[in-house]
């Protein structure tokens, strides 16, 4: 898809044929993701001969969290003969700070400030749901789990940001590897309802896994989680790595207390080195107590995935070099220090 410009090629855009209800890369590249009032903009200035006017353009956010998504922000805007500069991935920003600017002819990238500030607003939001459960586990790992509570063509965006944010790794492919780790997890309920039985499945994953996979295996389907634990390790020995607990909520979810007696009853039965992995419906505020009691690593989904995007707000703050400003903004561009260049 060409980039487009003119109101006239928004109307001749063909959706038939397409599979999925989602923008790819060149989608996003070509502006079709954009509000079309950029596109009618694009045409008011060509009219008065303004699109070349060189500006200044900063994004701030409405309320604190940790930066995400420059990088893609780096790529959308790479060889369109415009500047930026952005407060690092991974990094705290505070209300209202300025966390990206641009310089060059606004024709070059006001179009994209739709995608801009969606890229910045979901990929910050999950990010910050990610650093309070980092700050929550006390040390603990965790893993990202929620590719399975957002669409599809977003889930990897989500993990990548996740990690950005604190996570140890995650479970979607892609999500993983564009986080530079190793895609991480064990095996599903369906295997083991499947099978069985959860040492049948245990064994078959010993037998089949590389020796660089963790032996973490699920001990919540059957029978109590206790007792399947301890068949388990006996059977596993120092093989097994941990025990996986995600007991449902209609079973009272994983509590201290189950988390505590796994421990207890693993440590008699001379499985110390056996660690607890603890998942569904885990929060921040659920984490302190879990730790207490003896988890050692935690997956987290819904949390992460279903984080409030933080609004950003882009405005322009020089034209040809003046300041300027909407009403109720201050005129020129923000002394920012904490920016660095990108492009």
């Amino acid at each position: 898809m060409t980039e487009i410009r003119t109101l006239a090629e928004v109307r001749a855009m063909d959706v038939t044929g397409r599979r999925f209800h989602s923008a790819n890369h060149e989608d996003i590249l070509a502006g079709a993701t954009t509000d079309v009032y950029f596109v009618k903009t694009r045409e008011v200035l060509q009219e008065l001969g303004l699109l070349e006017t060189p500006v200044t353009a900063e994004v701030f956010p409405s309320r604190s969290g940790i930066m995400c998504g420059g990088e893609e922000c780096r790529q959308l805007l790479l060889g369109r003969g415009v500047t930026m500069e952005a407060v690092p991935d991974g990094e705290s920003f505070a209300e209202r700070e300025v966390v990206l600017r641009v310089e060059g002819a606004y024709d070059r990238f006001g179009v994209f400030e739709t995608a801009l500030l969606g890229i910045l607003a979901s990929s910050a939001g999950w990010a910050t749901a990610a650093r309070e459960c980092r700050e929550a586990a006390q040390g603990k790992p965790f893993l990202s789990f929620g590719a399975r509570h957002v669409h599809p063509a977003v889930a990897p965006a989500m993990e990548r940001a996740a990690i950005a944010g604190g996570a140890a790794g995650a479970s979607c492919l892609l999500g993983a590897w564009l986080g530079g780790r190793e895609p991480s997890g064990t095996i599903p309920h369906a295997a083991i309802l499947i099978a069985g039985d959860t040492l049948a499945v245990a064994q078959a994953y010993d037998r089949i896994m590389p020796p660089g996979q963790p032996r973490v295996i699920l001990v919540d389907t059957f029978k109590d989680e206790a007792e399947e634990s301890l068949r388990v390790a006996a059977a596993l020995g120092d093989r097994l790595d941990a025990v996986r607990l995600d007991t449902p909520w209609e079973r009272g979810g994983v509590t201290p207390e189950l988390v505590a007696e796994v421990r207890a009853r693993l440590d008699a039965a001379g499985h110390k080195q056996v660690k607890i992995f603890v998942s569904g419906g885990i929060t921040p505020e659920r984490m302190p107590a879990l730790v207490r009691a003896g988890a050692d690593a935690f997956g987290v989904g819904s949390y992460i995935s279903r984080a409030r995007p933080i609004d950003m707000t882009m405005d322009l703050k020089e034209i040809d070099g003046r300041p300027v400003a909407k009403r109720g903004r201050i005129p020129g561009r923000t002394p920012t220090p904490r920016l660095v260049k990108v492009i």
